[in-house]
């Protein structure tokens, strides 16, 4: 396990990697999630072997500490992983992110283009206030208050997948809120706007079973290459594994 300072009070974000040829890549979890359970099974597959291989999980998620005093806004996250990749001298790397990872691994990319030579977005995150569905929790719909001290937690729990639940127990309620209420305000510009606006290689998973992509054509017209996923809700990962894994081995 190797870690990072990430908010000058001595908290650290944690992360467990696999040596290997550079460039990195470099797996972002969502809301709830932590970045071993739900890539780990992706980085093991004989087509993306040999690679050096981090699994991050961010600042109140899976190993990493949970400072009550952590605004937990996305651009604070994505502060904190450059500081894992700044520590683990990472540069250019491939960074295959999920959900609400992909809305920080964008920011990432837009703050610091020099850490992210390739984006491969898994239902990313990229408006503000987006409708409700499969990869929503309900939790910035409480008060922080109600959420961390009035059984907001609990009850959510009771309500998303039993995969979703194993993960988000080891999360801290605090940060799991304050986090999921920034990812609701998004960032300015946009998450969509930043994506567009980048150079580097942009692939974005959308599941079949999720939907149609808003605005896929605006963001096809940039160079993102959107691609939909037989089989697939918002876990791309455990319903169609094999074809992430294709788009990360960069398999067309």
């Amino acid at each position: 396990m190797r870690q990072a300072e990430f908010d000058g009070d001595g908290n650290l974000i944690r992360w467990t990697e696999t040596a290997g040829a550079e460039p990195a890549r470099v797996y972002v979890h969502g809301l709830g999630a932590a970045s071993t359970v739900y890539s780990a099974h992706i980085a093991a597959r004989p087509e993306l072997a040999g690679r050096r291989t981090l699994f991050v999980d961010l600042p109140g998620h899976g190993i990493s500490d949970r400072p009550p005093g952590f605004a937990y806004t996305l651009e604070d996250h994505a502060d904190a992983l450059a500081a894992a990749l700044d520590e683990a001298q990472v540069a250019g790397a491939e960074l295959v992110a999920h959900s609400m990872g992909g809305a920080v691994a964008v920011v990432l990319a837009h703050q610091r283009p020099d850490l992210v030579s390739r984006l491969v977005l898994i239902e990313a995150n990229l408006d503000p206030h987006p409708p409700l569905g499969a990869g929503s929790s309900g939790i910035a719909a409480y008060t922080e208050d109600e959420y961390v001290d009035d059984g907001g937690h609990a009850r959510v729990l009771e309500k998303i997948a039993p995969t979703w639940a194993a993960t988000m127990r080891l999360a801290d309620p605090l940060a799991l809120h304050r986090t999921a209420v920034h990812l609701v305000r998004g960032t300015r510009p946009t998450m969509r706007r930043m994506l567009e606006a980048l150079t580097v290689d942009r692939v974005y998973l959308q599941g079949e079973l999720s939907g149609e992509l808003e605005d896929r054509e605006g963001l096809e017209a940039t160079g993102v290459r959107v691609v939909t996923v037989p089989g697939a809700g918002h876990n791309v990962m455990f319903d169609n594994p094999d074809a992430l894994v294709a788009e990360v081995a960069g398999r067309r």
